[in-house]
């Protein structure tokens, strides 16, 4: 049974509260431990078990090894325990074999390696000369996969990783001698590209590009690897190459067009996944709300998921299951740990021991010990973050908790996937957190589990993302009418040039356009992570120790002088900040209070793309101009007490970029019961939770966009809503928005109804970024507003 079966036919039934369909297994056996530990009862109104479903064992499909890999690549692979490959593997390899560009995006733990390793590796048997690039998102997970291919120890493959941890004298060897190179867009943007005549004998040899994780590159930062994979290809063909390129991507909606706009070329996907997967249950779990707490303005505040998550994992650990809990921050993951193992000092304390945290930062022998006292059964639970998510080598896990929705299915499917890798079924569950996703989900399972994956949204059309990759392709080698014509063709980039070449960045001349200088190269200052607005240093003042980075953009409100700023789990509160400088000045400081910073935002229409009439209701998508500035912040003690609101002077923000905004008619919305008071309340609103909900429909996170409501904008002059992008130009999130109006607001309208708050709380239109402090919100005026809109749209 598929996913999408397994969830009708768990659906399909009179849909009450707990809600189970379940058979006997061991998935079923684990989630009745979770229940007893809850000391809850399915059915009970105040269960926090909102449903649950069994999805059935997946039988694989093995098929005979293609007869043009030689024998000494199949020997080795068996060596390894490769007795024959699955299905997609060969449909994937088979392409890739015959030149043409493939996507693999299948499930986790399917062995979509085995679809990039069987051409190169056959390649290189071949062609003695041949070289391939392996590009992933992480460093770390390059270091993983090149050491299962030194596993296979099949000679002459002299495998390296080049990043920014490389020796230079390594890096020489690997230009020297290197035949296939693992590394990450950083280095290539960096180092190998702006000096390609020195990596002009790999280059000459290039047969193959491989982009692994490729789910991972959207919105901006895909729209920089994008431009990137073109200035590669450009750079190949210089020499004489023409690789082909193979993908590899978790299941996301639409791979082959996503992967065509990643690359500019014709991709082929492979979808149909023919690796086994052991039988799970899968619940999904809303904590209680706490009455002796409140939170921002009185809201009710639920019992936090890293909580239940510490919780779960003590009770799974007790029950012998090996049990990985994903959570959403090192520090939380560092909680969740120590919380379990509190649990387990009064009721198990010889299981103490047994429980371990994860997170990114760890050395790789630090990761390896821990992956494998996980796999051998030492260690029976793990916190972790999302760096377990990709290139974890672990297998056969029992029990996956998720504390709070990750943001996409596509990586919810992800993290679920390390659980029944073995034959005996396994159990997933999902911790909502205090916010409108989770709330949504967990109360609409077929949005979860029966539903597609996302699509990946990126734009390399953006003109903002685009002219600093213009600038640095001309800096490696002469932009000509060719090349607007060929890797960069579907973009706007003569006119990007044209403006480049009137701010004097480029020059013109007859064969093409230039970079002025030989010296200095462009990529160094091309941040292909951030947002364009470049970076601010974090420096601790009486060290001068370099803490990290934050995006100039939102430095205003996450590190203004005053701010508590969290850094791998330490408390710090910025002295000073200096925008021109790039600089913030922190000391070491945990105070008993945190901080919110208040600001105050304008939307500027500057043109529609697009404008419908649906009655009462305009709905428009095009270019704003959004100004905001920090102008103070409020020291909350930890129980949310407002304790002191202290005013700043930073200087206003402005961001061109791409907004859908809908306006409403004042007298609609006077005879759907909102009169003019509660207009303020109910827009601010239904804009919170619209924003929260965007992320189902277009991977993204909920801090990559940004929102403005009044009640009357001096353009429209009516009440109207915007949600924007929160980059420059855009990053294509607006625009999917716009393309599925309806049914997000749809969404957005029943996760607030089904929230069991009374005026507005967290987990439904209260917003963790507010500017405004939460302030007005009208739960009950933000239905009407969305029933209004929702109802005009779908007349049409």
């Amino acid at each position: 049974m598929s996913v999408t079966d397994a969830s009708t036919a768990a659906l399909s039934g009179t849909a009450i509260p707990g809600d189970r369909l379940l058979g006997p297994g061991r998935g079923d056996r684990l989630l009745d431990r979770v229940l007893a530990g809850a000391e809850a009862v399915p059915g009970d109104p105040l269960c926090p078990l909102r449903h649950s479903v069994r999805l059935d064992q997946r039988h694989g499909r093995p098929v005979p090894w293609p007869v043009w890999v030689p024998d000494p690549v199949v020997d080795a692979l068996r060596t390894a325990g490769v007795d024959q490959p699955w299905s997609h593997q060969v449909e994937g390899a088979e392409l890739a074999h015959a030149g043409h560009d493939v996507v693999v995006a299948t499930g986790t733990a399917s062995g979509k390696s085995l679809v990039y390793q069987l051409p190169v590796l056959t390649r290189f048997a071949t062609d003695r000369r041949a070289t391939a690039l392996y590009l992933s998102p992480t460093k770390a997970l390059a270091a993983d996969q090149l050491r299962a291919l030194e596993a296979l120890d099949i000679p002459d493959v002299r495998a390296t990783c080049v990043d920014g941890d490389t020796p230079a004298e390594e890096r020489d060897w690997a230009r020297r001698n290197a035949r296939w190179i693992h590394s990450n867009p950083d280095m290539l943007h960096r180092s190998i590209l702006p000096r390609h005549a020195r990596w002009a004998t790999f280059l000459r040899r290039l047969s193959h590009v491989v982009v692994d994780e490729c789910h991972t590159y959207r919105g901006v930062f895909g729209s920089h690897v994008a431009l990137l994979l073109r200035r590669l290809l450009r750079v190949a063909a210089r020499y004489g190459s023409h690789p082909t390129i193979v993908l590899a991507s978790a299941t996301v909606a639409d791979p082959g067009p996503f992967a065509t706009v990643l690359t500019g070329r014709d991709v082929t996907a492979v979808t149909d996944d023919g690796s086994p997967r052991s039988a799970r249950t899968v619940a999904l779990w809303e904590p209680p709300l706490l009455p002796e707490l409140t939170g921002e303005n009185l809201a009710p505040v639920r019992r936090p998921a890293g909580a239940e998550a510490s919780r779960m994992l003590a009770d799974l650990v007790v029950e012998g299951a090996r049990t990985l809990a994903f959570v959403r921050s090192r520090r939380g993951a560092e909680l969740t740990a120590m919380g379990a193992r509190r649990l387990l000092a009064d009721a198990a304390p010889d299981l103490c021991a047994r429980v371990e945290s994860y997170r990114g930062g760890y050395l790789p022998e630090e990761r390896r010990e821990l992956e494998a006292a996980l796999a051998c059964g030492e260690l029976l639970g793990v916190a972790s973050t999302n760096a377990l998510e990709l290139g974890m080598d672990i297998a056969g896990l029992d029990a996956v908790v998720v504390a709070g929705f990750p943001g996409t299915r596509a990586s919810f499917w992800q993290q679920a996937g390390r659980a029944g890798r073995s034959a005996e079924e396994a159990l997933v569950v999902l911790v909502a957190r205090d916010d409108p996703m989770d709330t949504y989900l967990v109360h609409h399972p077929e949005a979860l589990l029966g539903a597609p994956v996302e699509r990946c949204v990126l734009d390399p059309t953006n003109p903002y993302v685009l002219a600093p990759h213009l600038a640095c392709a001309a800096a490696e080698l002469p932009l000509t009418e060719a090349d607007l014509d060929g890797v960069f063709a579907g973009t706007p980039a003569a006119g990007v040039l044209d403006a480049l070449v009137d701010d004097g960045v480029l020059r013109r001349r007859p064969t093409g356009w230039f970079w002025p200088s030989t010296q200095d190269m462009p990529a160094g200052s091309v941040d292909i992570r951030g947002s364009g607005l470049g970076q601010v240093a974090l420096v601790e003042s009486g060290t001068g120790r370099m803490l990290g980075t934050v995006d100039a953009g939102s430095a205003p409100a996450s590190a203004h002088p005053g701010a508590v700023y969290l850094h791998r789990g330490e408390s710090y509160v910025v002295e000073s900040l200096d925008l021109d400088a790039g600089l913030a000045l922190v000391h070491a400081e945990t105070p008993d209070w945190r901080t919110d910073a208040r600001s105050t935002a304008d939307v500027e229409i500057v043109g529609e793309i697009d404008r419908g009439e649906h009655g009462a209701v305009t709905v428009s998508f095009g270019v704003t101009r959004v100004t905001t500035q920090v102008v103070g912040y409020q020291r909350r003690a930890l129980d949310g007490r407002i304790l002191e609101t202290v005013p700043l002077d930073m200087p206003e923000q402005t961001l061109e970029t791409r907004a859908v905004w809908y306006a409403i008619d004042d007298a609609a919305l006077a005879d759907a019961g909102i009169p003019p008071a509660r207009i303020p309340g109910a827009l601010h609103a239904a804009e919170h939770a619209a924003i929260g909900l965007l992320p189902l429909f277009a991977i993204c996170d909920r801090w990559d966009i940004g929102g403005m409501s009044t009640a009357l904008h001096p353009q429209t002059g009516l009440p109207t809503v915007f949600v924007h992008d929160g980059h420059p130009g855009g990053a294509g999130l607006a625009e999917r928005g716009h393309a599925v109006l309806a049914d997000w607001l749809g969404a957005t309208r029943s996760a607030i109804e089904e929230c069991s708050c009374r005026t507005g709380c967290p987990s439904c239109v209260q917003s963790p970024k507010c500017g405004n402090g939460n302030n007005p919100l009208d739960k009950a005026g933000a239905i009407v507003v969305l029933d209004l809109v929702v109802a005009a749209l779908r007349q049409r």
